[in-house]
């Protein structure tokens, strides 16, 4: 059986440690739905930390006195997390934050991206303007969910690829630090998904916080 110690997506013993080593980042805020929020469905073998409290972890040890805020709240679409979490997002003055939604837009049939991006770009352009290094996320394809009965799969894997190709645009555009799990080798895996057919599991939120340290660590080489 494989587990988080011995999966080849998951971080290795030391590894987030190293690659964080000297990280500025002080303040982590956080907005979004439930990817934020964190539901986390157990998998034997994995650590129950959701992803983003996991992404906390991770840099308060290589930064003890970090403070973390996560205004995540399950079932949001793009501009409710916008009208209910970016003002106190900016109160907590944070120097890092991750934007994560658009998911719950997209699976509905009148997904508009257009009007999601225009909430996630004014989200993120906020929160440069306030001085944060930015996240921004492309989400496993949760259409590859065997719990998605079979007439919604085509429509919803459409959607939710082109929610991820559009937020990668935008990230390229304001120069955010973009986590691209759309394309990663397990999204299509279905023993990635939880059994409400709309989130990841224990092992996805472990993938993913991997797939996000090294890319924190990438853009920590850059600078």
């Amino acid at each position: 059986m494989i587990t988080e110690a011995t999966d080849e997506y998951c971080l290795a013993e030391g590894e987030s440690l190293k690659l964080l080593a000297g990280h500025p980042w002080r303040r982590f805020v956080v907005l979004g739905d439930s990817v934020a929020e964190g539901l986390c469905e157990p998998v034997p073998g994995y650590s129950d930390l959701q992803w983003a409290d996991r992404l906390a972890c991770e840099l308060r040890a290589a930064a003890p006195s970090l403070e973390y805020l996560n205004l995540g709240v399950s079932g949001l679409r793009a501009h409710e997390i916008r009208a209910q979490q970016l003002e106190p997002a900016l109160a907590f003055a944070p120097d890092l934050a991750l934007v994560v939604g658009g998911g719950n837009d997209a699976f509905s049939a009148r997904y508009n991206p257009d009007a999601v991006d225009a909430e996630l770009t004014a989200m993120v352009a906020a929160l440069q303007a306030a001085g944060a290094d930015v996240i921004t996320l492309g989400m496993f394809n949760v259409g590859y969910s065997p719990a998605v009965v079979d007439w919604l799969r085509p429509g919803l894997r459409t959607r939710m690829a082109v929610l991820a190709e559009r937020t990668q645009s935008m990230a390229e555009r304001l120069g955010t630090i973009h986590v691209h799990l759309t394309d990663h080798p397990l999204s299509t895996d279905p023993t990635l998904y939880s059994a409400d057919g709309r989130h990841g599991n224990a092992r996805s939120d472990a993938v993913a916080a991997a797939v996000t340290i090294r890319r924190l660590g990438e853009h920590l080489q850059q600078v």
